[in-house]
């Protein structure tokens, strides 16, 4: 028993020094320019999103008839998930092009923040399917099923839920003390995850455990969409492709494609990672790839395909351009 317990703590200790040199390795043969160079991504998407999300928010929240409706409170959710994420996200990544060092408690706490974050726009995304689906099939029902007290529950829960996923996660990992010291001093989103795969087999098995709890919402969100097309494919409104359902359906699988498929690239990368099919320095490539670009790119495209494309939000959004308009163009009073 203390010769197994004295071989994993040996185990352990090897990691850590072979991940730090690995790192330090990584860090000095690469140039500054090519790592900064995916520091652009998040800032353009974050400048687009601070642009568009906070006006969505700001109809939704200030028009009684809007904010009662439960599509709105979701998309309103979803989008304030995706504001979180994109301001912490790109605020980390930030730090992690300058070298600024954090301190342990510092980086856990982003890292959980941007889980939650995360998990919130993910869940909230599978409750906007799951209501369009109860609104279309049971029409009749609707209101009494989910009306708008009911709607503000499912919120605190789906917000429970996302921060009991990556809680689980993240006490896994305190209590095996899997936190790799070098890679919480980076504080860099892609090395933590894939140094944190090294580690023992209960972070591994919580780490695929939210993996199979992520794919089952991709599964929920796609199996409503396929039975909402066999169920209205005979009502007329899938003739034409240009027809507003047909678009419609089309961009939503757009949003949710690109949420998902970052997801899938990257469990593979880490499976390829784990099996040592591939390196560290081209995992850390692939996931800079994968966090920088792919997992943000649906944050800033959420508010522009989904969000606009309901009547009451971009009339409401032109007529505050009207006004702003108006005020802008307006000639002073004259003097008396």
């Amino acid at each position: 028993m203390n010769a197994s317990h004295l071989r994993q703590s040996n185990t352990s200790s090897d990691l850590e020094v072979s991940s730090y040199y690995l790192l330090e390795e990584w860090s000095l043969n690469t140039p500054d320019t090519n790592v900064k160079m995916f520091l652009i991504p998040p800032v353009v998407c974050l400048v687009a999103g601070v642009l568009i999300i906070p006006s969505i928010l700001f109809v939704i929240f200030s028009r009684l008839s809007i904010r009662q409706e439960t599509r709105y409170m979701l998309l309103g959710n979803a989008l304030l998930c995706d504001l979180l994420y994109l301001l912490l996200y790109t605020l980390s990544a930030a730090l992690s092009a300058a070298h600024v060092s954090l301190p342990k408690e510092a980086c856990i706490l982003q890292l959980f923040s941007l889980a939650v974050a995360y998990c919130g726009g993910l869940f909230t995304a599978a409750a906007m399917v799951l209501d369009t689906y109860i609104a279309i099939l049971f029409p009749l029902r609707y209101i009494a099923i989910l009306p708008s007290s009911r709607t503000r529950k499912v919120i605190v829960l789906l917000w429970v839920c996302s921060g009991a996923l990556p809680g689980v996660f993240f006490l896994v990992l305190s209590s095996t003390h899997s936190f790799v010291p070098c890679a919480l001093e980076m504080c860099a989103i892609p090395v933590i995850i894939l140094l944190t795969l090294s580690g023992t087999d209960a972070v591994k098995l919580s780490f695929w455990l939210s993996a199979v709890v992520i794919f089952l919402f991709l599964s929920l969100i796609f199996c409503c969409y396929g039975v909402l097309y066999f169920k209205t494919r005979r009502s007329g409104i899938w003739e034409s492709i240009c027809s507003r359902a047909s678009v419609t359906f089309l961009m939503h699988n757009t949003v949710f494609f690109f949420y998902f498929s970052p997801l899938l690239v990257l469990f593979v990368e880490s499976f390829l990672y784990v099996n040592i099919v591939i390196g560290l320095q081209t995992s850390i490539w692939i996931s800079l790839t994968i966090c920088n670009v792919l997992m943000i790119l649906p944050k800033v495209l959420f508010p522009f395909l989904y969000g606009l494309r309901y009547r009451e939000i971009s009339a409401s959004l032109r007529s505050l351009v009207r006004i702003q308009r108006l005020h802008l163009v307006s000639p002073a009073p004259l003097p008396s």
